[in-house]
């Protein structure tokens, strides 16, 4: 394949430009903000479960409660009512009387037992209303850290691919002055190879593999014609001669 010399020296320019939108291509997929809201992201859906499975059991606990509270009025009530029979002087039968008192005292504890239950669901309740306060809590701090990340990821996406836009556009310009035949070449390299098509040939090196190109390699392209397109023995790179290459 044959090309100006020119025109090959624009495949550095062009190559320059494509490893600089690979850059910026490898900083939009890697900005330090996406890993960091996909965190909170999980976060939150973590938090919208667990504020769900502690207000129903904040439901339970007031169900329990409640269900607890009218144990102990129905026991009250019942005492209530054995205590006024026996205050009335009603019941005569020294029998009756005593059933009445034993009565009495066993509601009397079953009221005092009951009452602990209720207490204790009522700690219990504290404990869970605690639970879902936190846990919004720190749904607000989190979903605010999220809007903030998210400001910042946005605007730096936003420079990323305003200085994308310009280099490519520059891109544009400088592969006009490519030839078809060896833009496609380049093209087709870059693919192979790491997204670098083209490399200076730098005082006998390579600068697309860093290797040092050999004596017979060096007078084979020394010998080349200027407008032959010569290649990387090692990594099959376009080589692009300068002043500085060493021939």
């Amino acid at each position: 394949m044959k090309a100006a010399p020119q025109a090959q020296q624009r495949l550095i320019d062009l190559q320059e430009l494509d490893s600089s939108l690979d850059r910026l291509a490898h900083r939009r997929r890697t900005l330090p903000e996406l890993a960091e809201i996909q965190r909170l992201e999980g976060r939150l859906t973590e938090l919208r479960d667990a504020i769900v499975a502690a207000e129903t059991a904040v439901g339970d606990l007031d169900r329990e409660q409640r269900k607890a509270e009218q144990d102990v009025d129905q026991v009250r009530t019942r005492a209530d009512r054995d205590q006024k029979r026996l205050d009335s002087g009603q019941v005569t039968s020294a029998k009756d009387l005593s059933g009445l008192q034993t009565e009495i005292v066993s509601l009397q504890r079953r009221q005092g037992d009951l009452e602990e239950v209720v207490l204790e669901i009522m700690e219990r309740r504290e404990e869970a209303d605690a639970k879902v306060t936190g846990l919004r809590d720190e749904q607000t701090s989190t979903g605010a850290d999220l809007t903030e990340l998210t400001a910042k990821r946005d605007s730096a996406l936003q420079k990323i691919d305003e200085e994308a836009g310009t280099t490519s556009a520059a891109r544009t310009a400088v592969a006009k002055d490519v030839p078809e035949d060896l833009l496609a070449l380049y093209e087709k390299l870059r693919g192979q190879f790491g997204g670098v098509g083209a490399a200076v040939l730098y005082r006998g090196s390579c600068q697309g593999c860093h290797l040092a190109l050999n004596t017979v390699d060096l007078n084979r392209i020394r010998a080349a014609a200027e407008d032959e397109v010569v290649r990387c023995e090692e990594c099959r790179r376009i080589l692009v001669r300068t002043a500085e290459s060493g021939l």
